[in-house]
């Protein structure tokens, strides 16, 4: 089974300093793995929340399955993710303290063709550190560009 579904929170490495990675499984009703297969997903807004003992993914958005006829659908409910006792003690640990948070940040389908997300605990960049993330993007395509002109 080859999908080609990819996506990626662009913003996150702008807004936040990726700390550690964790891949996890989603739990989706039918029609929205098939949205996912369609790349009608949105993860940009999303963030996870302990809800009691379990972790639950907020505000991403997989669009309603056009062929579905599921009247109240609610594009963006909370979606409890998969992972393992102490993946899920990790993250609450590291999430108790101050200023530290869970994003999405890539969606993707394996090779079984289950849907995964790879969540990063991460901080929030102060705004110097934005400016110097595009300062340092901004010189990288400069040399790259006087690169590609010399060969």
């Amino acid at each position: 089974m080859k999908n080609k579904v990819h996506i990626i929170n662009k913003k996150a490495k702008f807004e936040y300093i990726l700390n550690d990675s964790f891949i996890s499984g989603i739990v989706l009703t039918g029609s929205e793995i098939k949205s996912i297969r369609n790349n009608k997903v949105s993860i940009r807004e999303g963030f996870c929340k302990f809800l009691e003992d379990e972790l639950f993914i907020i505000n991403m958005n997989i669009e309603k399955y056009e062929f579905s006829n599921d009247e109240v659908y609610n594009p963006k409910r909370q979606r409890k993710l998969l992972l393992n006792k102490k993946e899920l003690g990790k993250l609450k640990k590291s999430v108790e303290q101050k200023g530290t948070s869970i994003i999405p940040y890539r969606l993707f389908i394996n090779d079984k063709g289950f849907a995964k997300i790879e969540i990063f605990t991460a901080t929030g960049k102060k705004l110097f550190d934005k400016r110097s993330s595009i300062k340092e993007r901004d010189n990288k395509r400069s040399l790259e560009k006087i690169n590609k002109k010399r060969s």
